[in-house]
């Protein structure tokens, strides 16, 4: 075979030309501890959940999330007063890196700790920081995402979830959906049209709303895969207090692009990582059916190969600050690992042949929820065609595609 044996080592090392002695001591320092610490009622973890699988031991895997805010591994980038580590960006790959590396269980808070907590240190006030930090921190309170609706998915300008003043209070009326966890989630963070009469990016509001209320229901949607970790939310005069409004009223826009920069951030190394690991598996795979003998076959896992090393490669490149605009490098980030992942999908597909078109009873294999999940990664997050209108009309310059 010609193909290019993959590991996940290769795409890991703190010991590279750019990095520091600092940066070898700690990427020992949290090898050892997944080491010591992944065992146990942990041990059992490994691997466990992600997109797809978010179903699996989720009670199991929110105690390993604490267990790790315990002893001071969650929001490592976070300024010390708020109960991070203050660690650099080389640091916070490293531990993305490690963490992937060690096989650990995916995390049920990343939605807060990645996505949220940053947009608060950014943007949110300083009561707003007191209030939710810790929890993030801590993973006692969960959080889910509220931006795509049924007529405003890739077109996130469209939403018509409205907010209005009521005294003290926001008062929301409106329905979200591909809301992932919103079934566990004790919060979410809404963008919703404030401004009556207002379209487009302007009049809109980033809420900080609580999910425990009447005014609030949540539907699961059943996906390709049999699994449900997206839902439908229905807020019916749903309520939030006045001052729980990210950046002011009608600057929701901005707030919520500042979130889905932080989202494409230096969490997709780890992701990578598990990439990595897919490709290797299924490598082995092939090798193990004879289907590596096949030239084409072995072609296609060459050129993914080299594909993940343009995504690290790319990563790496733009947050040492080599970046055009955010929003450009985010697209271009979301196209990249999205369009590879969904091509890895297929590549198991190929591998297996025939094989593939059957299910073990009601289960299906690791492979086919593979290649039915990784159909929907050109999809959420926005989906190709929007991140390409972004690079061209934001970055380019080219004339804005016609829209009705």
């Amino acid at each position: 075979m010609g193909a290019i044996q993959t590991s996940e080592s290769d795409m890991v090392g703190p010991d590279g030309a750019n990095s520091t002695a600092a940066d070898v001591r700690f990427a020992a320092e949290v090898r050892a501890w997944l080491a010591e610490n992944l065992s146990g009622e942990f041990r059992a973890l490994r691997g466990l959940g992600g997109p797809g699988r978010e179903h699996e031991a989720f009670d199991e895997r929110l105690a390993w999330d604490r267990h790790l805010a315990a002893a001071g591994w969650t929001c490592l980038g976070w300024p010390t007063q708020y109960g991070g580590r203050n660690a650099t960006v080389r640091q916070q790959v490293i531990f993305h890196e490690e963490y992937a590396k060690a096989n650990a269980p995916a995390r049920v808070s990343h939605v807060g700790e990645e996505l949220l907590g940053p947009t608060l240190l950014a943007f949110g006030t300083a009561a707003q920081k007191d209030r939710f930090l810790p929890g993030i921190r801590a993973v006692t309170e969960l959080w889910c995402q509220g931006y795509s609706e049924p007529g405003a998915g890739s077109d996130l300008a469209a939403i018509s979830t409205a907010a209005r003043r009521d005294g003290d209070e926001w008062s929301i009326d409106g329905q979200k959906i591909w809301t992932s966890l919103a079934h566990v989630a004790d919060w979410c963070f809404v963008l919703a049209r404030t401004e009556r009469g207002s379209s487009r990016h302007r009049g809109l509001s980033y809420l900080l709303v609580p999910m425990k209320q009447s005014g609030i229901e949540v539907r699961p949607i059943v996906q390709l895969t049999g699994t449900s970790e997206f839902n439908e939310v229905f807020f019916d005069d749903a309520r939030t207090s006045s001052d729980l409004v990210v950046g002011e009223p009608g600057d929701g826009w901005r707030i919520a692009m500042g979130t889905l920069t932080v989202e494409r951030g230096i969490s997709t190394l780890g992701q990578q990582i598990r990439f990595a690991r897919e490709l290797a598996d299924i490598e082995a795979l092939a090798r193990r059916l004879g289907a590596a003998e096949d030239p084409s076959i072995a072609a296609q896992i060459d050129r993914a190969w080299v594909g993940l090393r343009v995504l690290r490669a790319h990563a790496m490149r733009t947050m040492a600050g080599a970046s055009v605009d955010d929003s450009g490098r985010a697209s271009v980030a979301k196209l990249l690992w999205a369009n590879w992942h969904r091509g890895l999908g297929e590549l198991a597909m190929t591998v297996l042949g025939a094989r593939g078109l059957v299910a073990d009873g009601e289960d299906l294999s690791e492979w086919q929820r593979l290649y039915l999940f990784t159909r929907a990664d050109t999809i959420y997050g926005g989906s190709n065609e929007v991140q390409r209108n972004i690079i061209a009309e934001r970055v380019l310059g080219l004339p804005r595609e016609a829209r009705p």
